[in-house]
Parts: C-alpha cells; structure tokens; sequence
C-alpha cells in the first residue's frame, strides 16, 4: 500500500502544480474596473453576511434563539475579547472595524472551503483558458493587503485622535520608564534610536500582517486541492483511502480559516492599543 501511494504521488505531481495562480485571472470588466474571480467572491461573502445580519436583526427575541443568538454570542464574545486588550473607551470607538474584519475574514476563509466551489469554471472575457469562476478571497495578496493599508490609515487617525500629535512622538521616540533629571537627558540618544527601529517594525507591520494571511489561506488551498487530486487518482483497493484522503487536511483548513481571522483581529486590536491607550488606562 505505501509503494502504491508514493507510485501514485509521483505520477500525479503535476496536478499538484497546477494549483491556485499568484494572480487572480480576471473575469470581466465594470467599465475600466477589472474583476477578478477573488472580487467576486468578495462580493459574494459581503452579501451573505449582510443576509445574516439582517436575518438575525429583523425580529428580535427576547429570549435569542437560531441565528440571532450565533451572533449575539459571537458580537459579545468579541466585544469582551477587545475590551481586555483596549479598553472600554477605545473598544467602543473601534469595534465596528475589528468586528468586520474578523466576521469578514472568516466567512471569506470558509466560504471557499465550501465542497465543489472551486470546481465551477468560466471563460474569462476575451476568451481563452477557461479558469475557476470563484477563488478564495484572502488566497489572493489584493484583499490582505487593501484591509491591512485600511487599518494602518485607521491606526494612525486613532493613535493622532486619542494621544495627539505630541503624544504619539514621545510613545515612539520618548524615554521609558519614568526616568528623570541628568540620567534622561543621557538616555535620550538611546530611545532616539529605539524609536527609529519601532517605526521600521511599524512600517513592516504592513508587509507581515497581510502576508501571514494570504500565505496560510495560499497554502492551505494549494494542499486542498494537491490532496484532491491525489486521491481520486487512486485505484482498486486504495481508492477508498483516496476519498478519505483530503478529509484531515479539509477540516484542519476550517480550523486554520477560524484562527487567521482570529489572529488578523487580535494583532491589529494589540498594535492599536498599546499605541491609543492612555497611560493611567495602560496601567
């Protein structure tokens, strides 16, 4: 059995080549505007999510049940989850945008885990290849990218509006740890250069945190889909250990989908409030 897995492996491995693009194929144009199949998708996932939400909050239950109470349960999970990383004051000013970014994350990640999605297929405008109609949004660098550069727009208009101007030089450049007098003053140049590697780890947050996202989602396809392949390509007594092949790896990728939205929210809500919290609320 093992020599017929690997024989089999070896013969398929081209399949396993032919997994997801860097670049997302563009499926037609709104005026100048190219879709892509991941635009699509995102599409699509916005819409489900606004079905949901209006679903859950169009009769409201005293007594929550059904889909009301998956989201009141997960809004209020979240809220707290926040509230002991930011704070009350900042959590209210900024949960509507870590909010959206985890419900939106995970529902784009799971939505592509959906069976047979990626199997529907569509001529691209202009002809050519056909190529797959849907494809998983964060498994293209676009959308990490767009909600990372949003958040470091926003980050920056929370950190000047909640510490000012002054306030957000000094957390970056100032010196720590309530040092006073002649001992300041000599410290200075240090921090000074502290400070300028805090704004290079400032600035590469905005390469780390999309790309943690698209190469696990990325990945996660690409295993998916090698694994598929590999498994329907087996015969005679194997071919049920084919069917069963995929299975670990398909419900290790909804786990995966669960923690990358989780991790995406956490990490950015860390960022924000070790920057926007004042020091009496940090204490």
């Amino acid at each position: 059995m093992p020599a017929e897995i690997a024989e089999h492996a070896a013969e398929h491995a081209s399949h396993a080549a032919e997994g997801l693009t860097l670049h997302a194929p563009v499926l037609f144009h709104v005026g100048s505007i190219p879709v892509s199949n991941s635009i699509l998708v995102s599409w699509i996932v916005t819409l489900v999510i606004i079905f949901m939400v209006r679903a859950a909050a169009g009769k409201v239950q005293l007594v929550p049940a059904g889909i009301q109470n998956f989201f009141e349960f997960m809004i209020e999970t979240l809220y707290e989850t926040l509230e002991g990383i930011m704070g009350a004051h900042l959590t209210r000013k900024t949960f509507w945008f870590f909010a959206s970014v985890f419900l939106f994350i995970l529902f784009a990640n799971w939505l592509s885990l959906v069976p047979l999605i990626g199997n529907l297929t569509v001529v691209p405008e202009g002809g050519g290849q056909p190529v797959g109609m849907l494809r998983a949004v964060n498994s293209d660098l676009s959308m990490p990218l767009a909600i990372a550069s949003l958040y470091g727009i926003l980050w920056l208009y929370w950190s000047m509006t909640e510490v000012g101007p002054i306030g957000f030089l000094k957390h970056i450049f100032g010196v720590k740890g309530g040092v006073e007098g002649a001992l300041k003053w000599a410290l200075v140049p240090i921090f000074f250069a502290v400070g300028l590697i805090e704004v290079i780890s400032i600035l590469f947050r905005q390469v780390s945190l999309p790309l943690r996202l698209y190469g696990n989602i990325f990945a996660g396809e690409n295993l998916l889909e090698a694994m598929t392949h590999l498994g329907l390509s087996f015969h005679g007594p194997a071919k049920v250990l084919g069917l069963l092949l995929p299975l670990p790896f398909y419900f290790l990728e909804i786990l995966v989908a669960f923690v990358q939205a989780l991790v995406f929210m956490l990490l950015t809500a860390v960022f924000t409030g070790m920057m926007c919290q004042h020091e009496e609320e940090a204490h």
